[in-house]
């Protein structure tokens, strides 16, 4: 009778190993669709990026143009390129993305951001590498609006005391 006990106590005490275990890390699994490719949208100030990334030679399309035509300043190169140099999958991983909406440096932004979230997705053991550097969080920082009695958000008409 004691032995039955002590199996039924090891056994209880084995499912709540194992069950700490499996709430503790759960293993996250790699999201592809039929063609082998991984999605994200990447956003930031007003420019929203949608984009697919597939195992390549490391071609970069935005809206049908080549990276460097369409990104023609070297540190928005640097900045879409900035989550491949950090997972070391540098010319690996094509790159096919539309971008709407903002300026060149938010649209960017927006790519760096939606290369992330795909990379991620794609491969889930790099999401600790991107976490760290900071390319999976969105950066929320937006123009402040015109309030009204004033010149822009916050500038006021000049002042005339007569």
């Amino acid at each position: 009778m004691s032995e039955a006990t002590n199996s039924f106590a090891d056994l209880k005490g084995m499912t709540g190993v194992a069950a700490a275990a499996e709430t503790a890390a759960p293993k996250r699994e790699p999201k592809r669709d039929a063609l082998g490719r991984s999605y994200a949208t990447g956003r930031r100030k007003n420019a929203v990026a949608r984009v697919w990334i597939k195992p390549g030679k490391g071609e970069i399309t935005v809206n049908g143009k080549k990276a460097p035509v369409y990104f023609a300043r070297p540190v928005l190169r640097m900045l879409i390129t900035q989550p491949f140099l950090v997972a070391d999958r540098y010319n690996q991983f094509d790159v096919m993305c539309t971008v709407v909406g903002g300026g060149l440096s938010g649209q960017a932004g927006a790519v760096r951001h939606g290369i992330s979230r795909a990379l991620q997705l794609y491969e889930p053991d790099l999401r600790g590498i991107l976490k760290v550097a900071g390319f999976l969080t969105r950066d929320s920082r937006m123009v402040e609006r015109k309030k009204y009695g004033k010149a822009k958000a916050r500038r006021s008409f000049q002042f005339s005391k007569r």
